[in-house]
């Protein structure tokens, strides 16, 4: 009997056991050629770290078998079994839940079979054999046992613990940046039992936030937003105000009790390939230290540094001039001339927090921008998989986290662009109003929407929190056109057009990750690392080839021991999780045989 009999006359559940059995019997067997037959047509398999030891999607037949042949006889996978009830896809195709083993971790996937044969598939790590993380029947026991009563309290440890990291024990994982990706990422590092130190330059956690303009707040739901183990309260605001999160982070820090170590920059970083560790620098609110972790993860953001232009006549301009980075608030600007250079995320904020202050407000639009109401991504964005609806629904964030990344990134355009035709077309009356204005608008330049959600910061997207009205409105005015050069009144555009301005802000985004790697450590080994973020999509700032996942993002790096981890609060959240587990089985002295599929010609 064929596999489409099979799946037109079975259950959903019982076709999908029928697939999952032959793939677990393959797989145990070390078959890569009958693994791979289990596969359609078009197929892909995303592995996050139980497989592969990285992050990697595997596109068709032959880089499925390809794996399976390197890689099954390493980690020995065993246990693939259904987990729950089967159900029918949107496309006539069949989708479940899965849970497996290896010899090293327990996992989970999500399978998506289409006439009996795999689409999609996602093996996702979850925890580390002997080393699963102290929580429900394994929490820690708090109060002391009989034989430890007149020991030093749970506070007193603690302490020791803190005034020893760093000084006469060493950290395994130091983590440069104390952000939601920094503290997240020690939390589940924490958990785990690894050594890790936090720095940041700040002088609290959560300054990094709190220190932002007035107005700023997330542009994502509060149910998108949740860090690691702690999830915002249910009274929680959508969109959460920057001081909110930045009480919030510094809660964060406490209740996790992680070793940060605030008002600290770390001057410079070198590896020792004989010793395996490194040697960083730090000056420690004036006090220079000297540490030598094992491994170095770099987590500054989803961003490098501030990408200033070098328009000719800068240095000529007689008002005030400044990158969005460095924008405090628009109270000092009240009745002042403004132009804000991009049109970005940042520059419609920043533009917004201006007029509020009652500043006179330009936006100079370089190029067309990817614009989406709030309430349209809350409802076809995140609303499928975040949502209180969905969590009413069973969709937990952790399910829904992992939903989102059973999709893989080269089918999602096509999945999209009908979403975003939809989208055009309900909102007309809204993006109309905007052209009307002299808006320049796209949908991304695949038309899914993507092309901006994966490249660096700086890239043309807005998701609109009340900006678009105020453009829509003509509060704060609009050119168009490249920067020809800054004159000592203002602004002059390619057409000749000169803007006279008393201040000029650069919302002109941010250098690749790597830009870190070459302050702190060296342009060698920021050119051996290569840039972060992107697809290798081909498309205007991500250029190919094509990767299949996210550049040197939470995964092993062309620089041993050193990693980068990024992200807004959702990626920093779920990808935290492979990270922490890829450091962990290092410290444990776990093999970590990592794979690394045949480019892409």
């Amino acid at each position: 009997m064929s596999h489409a009999e099979i799946t037109g006359i079975m259950p959903a559940t019982a076709a999908l056991q029928h697939w999952v059995e032959r793939f677990g019997a393959a797989l145990a067997a070390g078959d890569a050629r009958g693994t791979a037959a289990l596969f359609g047509a078009e197929c892909y398999w995303r592995d996050l770290v139980a497989f592969t030891w990285t992050l990697c999607t595997l596109e068709g037949r032959e880089a499925i078998g390809a794996m399976v042949a390197r890689q099954a006889g390493l980690v020995r996978p065993a246990a693939i079994a259904v987990e729950g009830e089967a159900k029918q896809g949107v496309d006539g195709g069949i989708e479940g839940w899965m849970t497996f083993e290896t010899a090293t971790m327990r996992g989970r996937g999500y399978v998506r079979l289409r006439d009996g044969l795999c689409w999609t598939l996602l093996t996702a790590a979850r925890e580390l054999k002997g080393f699963e993380e102290r929580e429900g029947h394994r929490r820690e026991r708090g109060a002391p046992s009989p034989d430890e009563r007149g020991g030093p309290s749970w506070l007193e440890r603690r302490q020791r613990q803190a005034e020893a990291l760093g000084r006469s024990e060493q950290p395994e994982v130091l983590i440069v940046g104390g952000g939601q990706g920094g503290l997240g990422l020690g939390a589940r590092l924490k958990r785990l039992g690894v050594p890790t130190l936090i720095v940041d330059t700040h002088e609290r956690p959560g300054d990094n936030w709190r220190k932002r303009y007035k107005s700023l707040c997330l542009h994502d739901p509060v149910w998108y937003d949740h860090m690691p183990y702690l999830p915002f309260p249910a009274h929680w605001p959508v969109f959460t105000p920057k001081d909110k999160l930045g009480d919030w982070l510094e809660m964060y820090a406490t209740v996790m009790e992680l070793d940060c170590w605030n008002r600290t920059r770390c001057t410079h970083a070198a590896f020792d390939d004989a010793a395996g560790r490194w040697t960083v620098t730090l000056d420690r609110d004036g006090e220079a230290v000297t540490l030598h972790p094992r491994q170095l993860v770099l987590a500054t953001g989803m961003a490098g540094l501030p990408q200033l232009p070098s328009f000719p006549g800068m240095e000529t301009f007689r008002g005030q001039q400044h990158h969005s980075s460095r924008h405090a608030g628009g109270g000092d600007y009240r009745g002042q001339r403004v132009v804000v250079i991009g049109a970005n995320n940042s520059a419609h904020d920043i533009c917004a927090d201006l007029w509020e202050h009652g500043a006179k407000v330009t936006m100079v639009q370089r190029s067309s921008t990817l614009v989406v109401r709030t309430d349209t991504m809350l409802r076809r964005g995140w609303g499928a998989l975040y949502s209180e609806e969905a969590t009413e629904a069973g969709i937990d964030t952790d399910t829904a986290d992992l939903l989102a990344a059973s999709m893989p990134y080269r089918v999602q355009p096509a999945l999209q662009r009908p979403v975003w035709d939809d989208i055009a077309q309900e909102d007309a009356p809204f993006y109309d109003r905007l052209r009307a204005a002299g808006f320049l608008l796209d949908f991304g330049e695949d038309g899914s929407g993507l092309s901006q959600k994966y490249l660096r910061r700086g890239s043309g997207y807005y998701i609109d929190v009340g900006t678009s009205e105020l453009i829509a409105d003509g509060h704060i005015k609009l050119a168009q056109g490249a920067v020809e050069a800054i004159v000592p009144e203002g602004v002059r555009l390619a057409d000749g057009t000169v803007l006279p301005t008393d201040v000029i802000i650069y919302a002109t985004g941010y250098g690749s990750m790597n830009g870190w790697a070459e302050l702190l450590i060296s342009k060698e080994v920021a050119d051996r690392v290569g840039p972060c973020w992107g697809l290798g999509s081909g498309t205007t700032r991500d250029p190919g080839p094509w990767q299949g996942e996210l550049r040197n993002m939470w995964k092993p790096t062309a620089q041993p021991n050193l990693w980068f981890h990024g992200g807004n609060l959702a990626q920093s959240r779920h990808y935290s999780r492979y990270l922490a587990l890829q450091l962990k089985a290092r410290f444990e002295g776990m093999a970590t045989p990592v794979y690394e599929p045949a480019p892409e010609a």
